[in-house]
């Protein structure tokens, strides 16, 4: 059986989100020039933090993702062998007939 491989929408959700915070520290305005070192300093740290919330954010969703496999593995074994011992329920055991005296 196979796996549906689509993205899940708290990935998406949390990409978009890393994409818009990204994009919100490119909005300095170079015509702005009175507290250069501030704003250096600031933007400076705004990145680092930035940075930190992107790693955070990529580390739980590899987590997420790792759970998500390993459930979906289990539930993929669980499976085959409920359908092995199905298949094992309705064989035909010739042997126990044989034994019983039913078939020659």
């Amino acid at each position: 059986m196979r796996l549906r491989r689509s993205l899940p929408y708290p990935f998406l959700l949390a990409l978009t989100s890393v994409h818009l915070q990204l994009l919100s520290g490119l909005d300095n305005n170079p015509a702005d020039a009175k507290n250069e070192n501030e704003d250096v300093n600031h933007h400076a740290s705004r990145s680092s933090v930035g940075l930190k919330i992107i790693i955070i954010c990529l580390g739980v969703l590899t987590v997420i993702a790792f759970c998500v496999f390993l459930f979906k593995l289990w539930q993929r074994k669980k499976r085959e062998e409920q359908h092995a011992r199905l298949l094992k329920l309705f064989e035909d055991d010739d042997e126990l007939e044989v034994e019983l005296g039913m078939r020659d």
